[in-house]
Parts: structure tokens; sequence; C-alpha cells
């Protein structure tokens, strides 16, 4: 198990330096063009105080906004460390996020999965399918609220076989009122590492599987 995180002083310090130097080239180019025009100025119309007032403040803002863009992306980057640290903490534990994979394994405890609704709905079935796509299981959950619904499966078939050990998946069909909601399978994995990635916090589950922070439903 490990933790993984991008350092980001080195790509913080490139960035603040390209916006320092745009920033000081931006002001420099300026400055000369503002000097030629004030030499360069015809004599009977001259440059009005208005218009060299504005031209200062615009650019004034402008080298405001790439300072706090500066300060924005070292903010971001800090944000960042953070939430991976924090998340280190759940190294080695189990959560529950979006998934329709189980396995099935005789000899060991019932398989927990679970069900989320983001709205209610009026019928919810459960149909665990092999390899295949026969189904050996199915659940009829009737009328749900929104929530996560836990459930668990003993390994066996509708009719108390005991299925074979493999590879199993979960299908949920959710209607209210005739119509199809949305609804998802959630399954139980342990972290083995996070890492800070692009968009965010991602927690390594094992076997090539991914999940953000946002995607967990509990924490056991």
């Amino acid at each position: 198990m490990a933790l993984t995180a991008t350092t980001p002083t080195t790509a913080t310090s490139a960035l603040g330096a390209t916006a320092t130097g745009s920033s000081a080239d931006s002001e420099q180019r300026f400055l000369k063009l503002l000097v030629t025009q004030l030499n360069n100025q015809d004599p009977l119309n001259p440059l009005d105080n208005a218009q060299l007032t504005s031209q200062l403040a615009q650019m004034s803002t402008v080298s405001g906004i790439e300072k706090l863009n500066t300060a924005f992306q070292s903010l971001l980057a800090q944000s960042g460390s953070s939430q991976v640290l924090q998340s280190a903490s759940l190294i080695g534990r189990t959560v529950l996020v979006p998934g329709n994979a189980l396995t099935m394994q005789q000899g060991a405890a019932a398989t927990p999965f679970a069900v989320d609704m983001p709205a209610a709905a009026d019928s919810v079935k459960v149909a665990i399918t092999n390899a295949a796509g026969d189904t050996v299981r199915s659940y009829d959950l009737g009328a749900l609220a929104p929530g996560v619904k836990t459930l668990s499966w003993d390994g066996k078939t509708d009719g108390g076989v005991p299925v074979a050990d493999g590879s199993y998946t979960v299908n949920v069909v959710s209607t209210a009122a005739g119509a199809q909601v949305a609804s998802t399978a959630l399954t139980y994995a342990a972290v083995s590492s996070v890492a800070q990635s692009g968009t965010g916090v991602s927690l390594d589950l094992g076997a090539g599987r991914q999940a953000s922070l946002s995607d967990v439903r509990l924490i056991l």
C-alpha cells in the first residue's frame, strides 16, 4: 500500500516565474509604448489626461489579474496536497463505491453490496448474473425512497443451490410510474493507495479499479 502525491513546488514555482516574467514584460512594453505615444503626440491635440489615466488603470488591472491567477494556482496546489494527506487515512479501509462486480468464494461470509437511489422508485429489482449472463439470484425490493439500500448475497441461487466460485454482476432496474429512474449498484472494495490526479484525489481499489472521493458512499 502506498501514498502517491505529485509535489506541487516545482510546477508552482515555474508557473509563478512565468507569470511574473509575463507581467514584467507586459509592463515594460506598455511603458515603452506610452513614452513613445507621449513623445510623438500632436502638440495641437495632446493626449487627454482621462485617456492617460484610463490606460494606466487598464495596465494595473491586467497586472493585478496575473498576480491573482498566480496566487490562485498556488492555493489549488496546496489544497490538492492537503487532500491527499487527509485521504491517506483511507488506505487499508473498505469503502462502498459505484460498481457492479461481485466475487463469490464458497466458505466465505455473505457478500455485501448496495443500491443507490437518487430518487424514489415504485419498483426496484436486482438481478445477479454469472459470466454467461444468466440470472442466478433475483431480489424484488418493491418501492424504495431516495438513499442507499444495503443488501447481501449468500452465494446461492433462487432455488438455494450454492453457485460456483467466480465473478458475478449486479444489475439494477428501477421504475416510477412506469418510467425507468436512475439507480446505481454499489460494491465494497479496499483502498490500497491514494494519489492526486488532474480531477482531484483518486483512490486505487486494486485490480485496475479507481474511484474518486466523491464516489465514496460509506467507509468501514
